[in-house]
């Protein structure tokens, strides 16, 4: 036997909008669908294990230091000739 709390929600009334047109266009109860959507979000919590990795690059060393502006600009024009 299933039991039910009533209980009482702040919700913004564009969201309350939504709903109300949401839940009359499938021909449910707004409670039905804000209880569903409740379930969705608690059933899935974010886990950090269910995150591909992030790919990793190898690229062959720095060819110049970054903080050297002139050493940069010289690599970067030398590209640009190429």
């Amino acid at each position: 036997m299933a039991t039910h709390m009533k209980t009482t929600l702040n919700i913004s009334d564009a969201t309350w909008k939504e709903l109300k047109r949401e839940a009359a266009r499938r021909g449910e109860t707004m409670s039905a669908m804000v209880e569903a959507a409740l379930r969705l979000f608690l059933r899935q919590p974010e886990r950090q294990e269910d995150r591909p990795p992030l790919p990793s690059f190898h690229s062959g060393g720095a060819l110049v230091d970054i903080s050297n502006r002139d050493a940069l600009y010289e690599v970067m024009e030398e590209r640009v000739r190429r």
